[in-house]
């Protein structure tokens, strides 16, 4: 789980660093998911990009001039801690559920085996992750909902277009660290802005995914 800590950069190093993190993105862009680790990778990597920028793209907007000095703030910096973790969460749902469907949509291989496969994957990054020391008290409950969504999933009816990706921008209304008299007058720019990052991603990932040759690598090498 690849988060950067803004907390512990000056804006300068960040933006570096953030940089750098951009073009290692764009860089694995060239490559094809064709087996389980290269499906993990990329529903981790894309996640982590969506959340931090959604998040601290919401804040320096907000901000505006400011925004330098809000990391001084000891408990806003918790804040922030806090509403990282749980929006990365609501992201990799909402992506593990549309990867669920190009799976199910694209390969030969019956929509009963594509849960069990999104499921271990993800599994696999929450267990990585396990509970970080500042994603407060309720991030294993929300890690639990977004694996009872899985389980319910029906992975035949998932489509390829915006309605999937639904508990990010929720996410990120509720948990970014401004008042809520703001955050209401935000609302439909903050919800579209995040919908607006995913697009990318949903190219990427149709362009990237070998539907078929990650399902035969699931029934090579069984979890």
């Amino acid at each position: 789980m690849r988060f950067l800590s803004r907390a512990r950069l000056g804006l300068g190093a960040f933006r570096r660093a953030l940089w750098d993190y951009v073009g290692a993105d764009k860089a694995a862009r060239a490559n094809t998911i064709a087996d389980r680790d290269a499906l993990r990778q990329f529903l981790e990597s894309r996640s982590s990009y969506v959340a931090q920028t959604s998040l601290y793209g919401y804040l320096r907007t907000r901000a505006g001039m400011r925004y330098p000095e809000l990391f001084a703030n000891d408990e806003f910096v918790r804040s922030i801690n806090l509403a990282k973790w749980h929006i990365w969460l609501a992201c990799l749902a909402d992506l593990a559920v549309y990867a669920g469907g190009m799976l199910a949509s694209k390969s030969r291989a019956p929509a009963s085996r594509v849960g069990p496969l999104v499921e271990e994957v993800v599994e696999s990054i929450l267990a990585a992750t396990g509970v970080p020391p500042d994603a407060g008290p309720e991030f294993a409950a929300h890690a639990q909902r977004v694996r009872a969504r899985l389980a319910l999933c029906d992975w035949t009816a998932v489509l390829d277009d915006h309605t999937t990706f639904a508990e990010s921008p929720a996410a990120l209304v509720r948990w970014a660290p401004i008042v809520d008299e703001l955050k209401d007058l935000d609302e439909p720019i903050v919800r579209n802005s995040v919908r607006f990052r995913w697009q990318e991603v949903r190219r990427d990932l149709r362009a990237a995914l070998r539907a078929d040759a990650v399902m035969a690598s699931a029934l090579r090498s069984p979890a």
